[in-house]
């Protein structure tokens, strides 16, 4: 692996189940241990986490400072009177007590680190956090080593349409990710399109970004067989994820009604399943679910293994992304997908990461807003499962190799190069 053996990783979170950033992180830790890296990696999780032949610790919440009373006199606050103050803070000083308290106590932690010493600092983070990042900033000893992984835009306000909104104190935030920009030597984005959408707003992203690719999380799949909403004996369209309010799984449900209405005969063995939060589409779904006796809709979350094995056992697992001119997101659950072997059905814009990936002849694509052709698609896949459903596969080798780890390596190696 080159002049690359110990590499010091700092994020936000290593547990599975709390999100699919925390996945992704998991994901890139597993590819490294198995390339042979020597890791240490530094986690906010602030719970006790193992993760196999790494070095993880746990780093703990600094308390009985400033910053730490006044973040929690600020939650007592907003619980007594009803009245969130955050906005207010973060319009004054461009973030929350709270964030600037987390970012001092990963701070803190690093600082005493002196038993482990560097090839590369990589810092990974999971939703609008970020705080790896804003903590490496003051260890400017290390910003030589430095890969900063910029998993999607930042701050809000950089999102493409349909996200439109702008976070209090986005100024100060727009500076701390110039900053970062411009003292990590590497940045490293999931997505070729997301690296080239950040370098419009941060131009250093084009000169020092890399692509590396949201890993497998390989784990060992048991028979679910206590799940029994699912049949994998039957044709499963599942779509694992969070429904967001601009992921709109309508035209997915109404494609899917159309598909029924076309096939009377597919009610027997076809089921579409929704897994994951969707509490902006409660009322919809309701409705959707008392129409369609077809449909399973999950209450919240589900643990992390059951999913894969759906994905694993699923006839064709859904991306679903929002109805745009753009998305450079590279999905969270795209190598899960990959790993499944089975038929992708992609909803989304047609310029996007996952499709730029599938190819622009790739069979099983739909804007997401079509749900003729949504139905159309589904009744192809039907009709090939019902005549073979061991050849409904994916087939993907190039992709596969894509988000190996032996790419990963190739990535790396890259670096020692430049």
């Amino acid at each position: 692996m080159g002049s690359f053996k110990n590499i010091l990783i700092v994020v936000d979170s290593i547990d599975i189940n709390d999100s699919s950033g925390s996945k992704a992180n998991v994901g890139i830790i597993k590819s490294l241990c198995h390339l042979g890296f020597n890791l240490k990696v530094y986690h906010y999780t602030r719970k006790n986490i193992d993760i196999p032949n790494v070095n993880c610790v746990s780093i703990p919440e600094k308390k009985g400072n400033l910053k730490y009373f006044l973040s929690r006199g600020q939650r007592v606050f907003t619980r007594i009177t009803k009245i969130n103050i955050n906005p207010f803070i973060e319009r004054l000083l461009g973030f929350s007590f709270t964030f600037f308290n987390d970012t001092d106590s990963i701070f803190d932690a690093l600082a005493k680190e002196n038993s482990f010493t560097p090839d590369l600092v990589i810092t990974l983070s999971k939703g609008a956090s970020f705080r790896p990042h804003y903590s490496l900033l003051k260890i400017k000893k290390w910003h030589s080593k430095w890969i900063a992984y910029i998993h999607d835009p930042y701050p809000f306000h950089h999102y493409p349409h349909p996200y439109n909104w702008t976070e209090p104190g986005y100024k100060r935030k727009e500076l701390f990710f110039k900053k970062v920009s411009e003292n990590a030597k590497h940045s490293a984005f999931p997505s070729f399109l997301l690296k080239n959408w950040m370098g419009v707003f941060y131009p250093q992203f084009l000169k020092s970004g890399i692509i590396i690719p949201h890993q497998h999380i390989p784990i060992s799949i048991k028979d679910y067989t206590e799940l029994p909403f699912f049949d994998k004996r039957k044709f499963n369209i599942l779509h694992a994820g969070n429904l967001m309010k601009q992921r709109s799984p309508i035209c997915l449900l109404e494609g899917f009604k159309l598909f029924l209405k076309n096939n009377p005969l597919a009610k027997v063995n076809s089921r579409l399943l929704l897994i994951g939060p969707s509490e902006y589409y409660t009322i919809a779904l309701k409705k959707y679910e008392n129409e369609i006796k077809e449909l399973y809709l999950s209450k919240g979350n589900v643990a992390y293994q059951e999913v894969a094995y759906m994905q694993q056992h699923a006839s064709v697992n859904v991306i679903l992304e929002s109805k745009s001119n753009i998305s450079p997101f590279l999905p969270g659950k795209f190598p899960h997908c990959i790993i499944a072997n089975k038929p992708i059905l992609l909803l989304g814009p047609y310029e996007s990461e996952s499709r730029r990936l599938l190819g622009n002849d790739y069979p099983y694509f739909s804007e997401v807003d079509d749900a003729t052709k949504i139905a159309e698609i589904i009744e192809r896949l039907y009709q090939k499962w019902n005549l073979d459903s061991t050849q409904l596969t994916l087939n993907r080798n190039d992709l596969m190799e894509y988000i190996s780890p032996s790419h990963l390596a190739d990535v790396l190696n890259s670096l020692n190069q430049s």
